[in-house]
């Protein structure tokens, strides 16, 4: 595998949450979370809620990750940990956008040709919405 296309060592991927990374398409740079299922697979998503595609599911420090579930902490919309599947909350029966990955040697790779590995953590455009769509400053 490329070393250009390695995100992180198979150990540091969480099975009770999710590691941020940032990934470009093209011009536009994104993100995406990778988390580890019971069984070992490790599996990525694009990291934003589908309900509104601005929330992070992941804001820099995890994703919670509940009973087999990724849940958006915003308005409780839970995801299918292995699937990317909304099976509760206002974006039922959408899908996580779901990203390529491969482990090969102890280390997982991107695999996604759509895509190119930048770094891991955040994109550098924070989420500083306060957790509600109500807006008290008058502007």
């Amino acid at each position: 595998m490329d070393d250009d296309r390695r995100i992180t060592a198979l150990s540091e991927v969480p099975t009770e949450g999710t590691l941020l990374f940032t990934i470009r398409d093209g011009t536009e740079l994104g993100e995406a979370i990778l988390t580890k299922l019971d069984d070992g697979t490790v599996v990525a998503f694009r990291n934003y809620c589908q309900h509104w595609t601005d929330v992070r599911l992941d804001k820099g420090s995890g994703a919670l990750v509940r009973n087999g579930d990724i849940v958006c902490q915003k308005h409780g919309a839970t995801f299918g940990q292995e699937t990317g599947y909304c099976d509760f909350g206002p974006c039922e029966g959408a899908t996580l956008d779901k990203v390529d990955v491969e482990v090969d040697d102890d280390a997982v790779y991107l695999a996604d040709d759509t895509f190119r590995f930048e770094h891991l953590g955040p994109s550098g455009e924070q989420d500083l919405s306060s957790g509600s769509r109500i807006d008290f400053t008058g502007t």
